[in-house]
């Protein structure tokens, strides 16, 4: 279902991750979940993800991960404040050691002059570490590639927060 080099990306993960003892979560909006399934589209993906949050409404993001409204209608939810906000809720919210989280305008609409399609922020958290964050800004390369390229960062950055 996903390219061979992301379920091999997935598998380093799951074993980084299984070889320091850490479980993962995931808050997704754009990706709807692919970050996920990604993860379990490995085998022995059980031993190290705790759960995956699709919130992808605003409301959902506070419901689920308590990412303050008021800091959406601040800032929006395609920013770099809220794409923290939902790793370190993930992290709240779970029992995972890790979470990546990731927010953006997939398109081909919702996009605007400030926040174009294929504006994303991910963000990845650990307990006890400062959270990262990375601004892409894949152009308009359709909507399932923004989603593939977007789970393909996210990977990685789970990955490094995960080391060594």
């Amino acid at each position: 279902m996903f390219p061979p080099d992301l379920t091999a990306s997935a598998a380093a993960l799951i074993d980084r991750c299984r070889r320091n003892g850490l479980m993962l979560a995931t808050a997704e909006s754009c990706t709807g979940g692919l970050i996920a399934g990604l993860i379990t589209s490995v085998s022995g993906s059980s031993d190290v993800l705790d759960c995956g949050f699709v919130t992808y409404s605003n409301g959902a993001k506070t419901r689920m991960i308590g990412v303050p409204a008021a800091l959406i209608a601040r800032v929006g939810a395609v920013s770099e404040e809220v794409a923290r906000a939902m790793a370190e809720g993930a992290i709240a919210h779970s029992a995972a050691d890790v979470a990546v989280a990731v927010t953006g305008v997939a398109g081909p609409g919702g996009g605007s002059a400030a926040k174009p399609v294929g504006l994303v922020h991910c963000a990845a958290a650990r307990r006890g570490h400062a959270t990262v964050h990375r601004e892409l800004r894949f152009g308009d390369i359709g909507r399932d590639m923004v989603r593939i390229e977007t789970v393909r960062v996210a990977v990685a950055m789970a990955y490094e927060m995960a080391g060594p």
